[in-house]
């Protein structure tokens, strides 16, 4: 499969790395909004310009764009989409089926296949959370994520004007996480679970006031959360905020039996070292299973639910059968 990264931030890198884990991939190139001179990648590979990408429609297979959710995905995935089979990690949850709509519309049109919000949430705890729900139909999922540092609400915060880099903790509340873990909670509100540090870099003469403001009242990324933002510099950010940890759990419980007399609990979790090559990593998965998927005909914008676990692996099916089943 010939696959090309189009951004190269922290997860278009994670991505170059992924890649030389599958033998059955061969990256054509990274395309990147700066000047590709000015650009070194983690493995010397080839770079480009954005400006180039159409003319490499012939030969890439699934083209993996690693853009911000905030303002880049909703714009460049339509784009792309009407020449190339795409995978994105679209992240906001509340704007997935506008996404989808938009998403859908131009890779049906073209004949491609686009999958969207394909990382670990959305992602792997999406999947996580039908299957629980669908074993266990009379119960209550909730999801857990952090200690750790978002990817996309850092990357919004940092479109705010005056702010010159950020860095945003989800932070689950414990008492919330014990009384999931019990049984005794029904589904919790985000807010209910977590609270969000935001560490935040501001250019000199910036209206902290302001910035702190707009943080807070941030539909979809803040507003509903207990939110603290403290100011510190670049050096610091630097210095105690470099590593880009995460993680988190999908926990459900539910009961079975003649008047729900039996309990049980579903859980699974993620700890993570770096939260942008994880999720580069499952890209990288799910860009299988797009290239495969295209291969029998499909067509238009998929989740990863409309996935089977056999196209996102790099085994046969009767590998699979024989190791896994």
């Amino acid at each position: 499969m010939k696959i090309a990264i189009y951004g190269y931030g922290n997860l278009g890198r994670g991505v170059e790395c992924a890649i030389r884990q599958n033998a059955d991939m061969e990256l054509v190139g990274v395309f990147t909004r700066r000047d590709p001179v000015t650009l070194d990648t983690v493995y010397g590979a080839k770079v480009y310009s954005v400006e180039d990408i159409y003319g490499f429609k012939d030969e890439v297979d699934v083209l993996i764009i690693c853009g911000g959710s905030a303002t880049d995905l909703p714009e460049m995935t339509p784009r792309l989409a009407r020449d190339f089979n795409v995978v994105d990690s679209f992240d906001t949850h509340a704007r997935i089926p506008e996404h989808f709509a938009a998403v859908d519309e131009s890779a049906a049109k073209s004949g491609h296949i686009a999958l969207i919000s394909c990382g670990w949430d959305p992602g792997m705890f999406s999947i996580n959370r039908v299957y629980a729900s669908a074993i266990l139909p009379e119960g209550a999922e909730n999801t857990f994520w952090g200690r750790g540092v978002s990817q996309g609400h850092s990357d919004a915060i940092r479109r705010i004007e005056g702010v010159v880099d950020a860095r945003q903790y989800t932070v689950p509340i414990d008492t919330a996480l014990e009384l999931v873990r019990s049984g005794k909670a029904q589904k919790l509100s985000a807010g209910e679970k977590h609270t969000r540090e935001c560490y935040v870099v501001a250019a000199e003469g910036a209206d902290k006031a302001r910035i702190e403001r707009e943080i807070k009242s941030m539909p979809n990324y803040f507003a509903d959360y207990e939110t603290t933002v403290t100011f510190i510099s670049l050096e610091e950010l630097k210095r105690d905020h470099a590593e880009i940890p995460h993680g988190g759990q999908v926990i459900r419980t539910g009961v079975t039996g003649k008047d729900g007399v039996h309990s049980h609990t579903i859980e699974y979790s993620l700890k993570l070292d770096s939260n942008p090559e994880f999720t580069a990593s499952a890209l990288v998965a799910f860009a299988r299973a797009a290239y495969r998927m295209r291969q029998r005909g499909v067509t238009g914008c998929k989740t990863v639910l409309d996935v089977a676990p056999a196209d996102m692996s790099a085994l046969s099916p009767e590998e699979l059968r024989a190791t896994m089943l």
